[in-house]
């Protein structure tokens, strides 16, 4: 009987610390998705905080946006004069549409 009650608070001890960290995991996750900068609606003031994209560049991407509508995909933002394949790896990963 001691034996159970040894396996069962081993038991219990692993799902409190499995549940623990798979909240942590969804938090992180959520605020990443929540930290994306949206190509199609993002001003100036945002699109700067944006790695290697200055006030000329951001208005630029905006400019482009009005002439021919809002991005489909991320990649369409290689379509604005300034931004080419290796400032767009830069900044796939912190970009949605």
């Amino acid at each position: 009987m001691t034996v159970l009650k040894k396996v069962l608070s081993i038991f219990v001890i692993l799902s409190f610390f499995l549940l623990l960290s798979s909240n942590s995991f969804a938090a992180q996750t959520t605020s990443s998705k929540a930290s994306l900068i949206n190509i199609n609606t993002a001003g100036v003031n945002q699109l700067v905080k944006l790695p290697r994209i200055g006030e000329k560049v951001a208005q630029r991407i905006i400019d482009f946006r009005k002439k021919n509508g809002k991005f489909k995909r991320i990649q369409d933002l290689m379509k604005v004069k300034g931004i080419g394949e290796k400032t767009f790896n830069r900044l796939k990963n912190l970009i949605t549409v």
